[in-house]
């Protein structure tokens, strides 16, 4: 019995011990995809809520505010280790395709050499055996890159205060603007011009002196 017919053999028999399909296995990540998706919409909308609830605390509650804008960060910490996650899943995903599609090739290869067999009794085994090796190899490369992308990566609750106060002022400022403007904005300058002024006094206060000057002359 040939090598090949051995191979295809082997993977016959040990079909029913085998773990779960490839179509199986991309069927249960689009279904990941689809929950991870609505966790996103989720998260999107309680970040517009929180910081909703900054500008509307801002200049009246700055507690409130500060605590709004804490899980306005821990959801966009969560937003950003989903979208890491869903790029994994993908990875995955096109991974499993594409050895599906390897494995039909595989298996019409096989039965064109079943075909060819007869015209090709002299056909290098030896070839064959460095091929699937090397095709071997590549499937181990490329689950090495899947196993190291798909590793969680965790992030800290550490927050800088002053940055949340730096946004805290941008909301307070933003709604004084907003107030301004519902005022009609700030009010026109006169265009009437002001009254001259005064002549000042200083003249008359000499004039005096010199009154009072001539005056202890003639006294004595």
């Amino acid at each position: 019995m040939s090598k090949i017919s051995q191979f295809f053999k082997v993977g016959s028999t040990s079909s029913k011990n085998r773990g779960p399909t490839p179509q199986e296995a991309i069927h249960k990540l689009r279904e990941t995809e689809e929950m991870l998706t609505k966790k996103q919409e989720y998260l999107e909308n309680r970040i517009q809520q929180e910081l909703a609830t900054a500008k509307k605390h801002g200049t009246k509650n700055k507690r409130a505010a500060l605590q709004a804008l804490k899980r306005k960060k821990r959801f966009e910490q969560q937003l950003a280790q989903i979208d890491g996650t869903i790029s994994t899943i993908e990875f995955q995903r096109e991974a499993l395709e594409n050895a599906n599609t390897n494995t039909e090739v595989l298996k019409n290869m096989g039965y064109a050499a079943k075909a060819i067999k007869g015209a090709h009794e002299n056909m290098d085994l030896d070839k064959i055996d460095s091929l699937m090796q090397d095709i071997t190899d590549q499937q181990e490369v490329a689950q090495e890159i899947s196993d190291a992308i798909s590793r969680p990566v965790g992030f800290g609750e550490q927050y800088d205060e002053d940055e949340l106060l730096a946004e805290l002022e941008e909301l307070e400022q933003e709604e004084l603007d907003q107030n301004l403007v519902s005022m009609g904005g700030l009010p026109s300058v006169p265009s009437a011009s002001l009254p001259s002024k005064p002549a000042s006094k200083k003249k008359v206060d000499v004039n005096d002196d010199l009154d009072m000057e001539q005056l202890a002359a003639w006294a004595t």
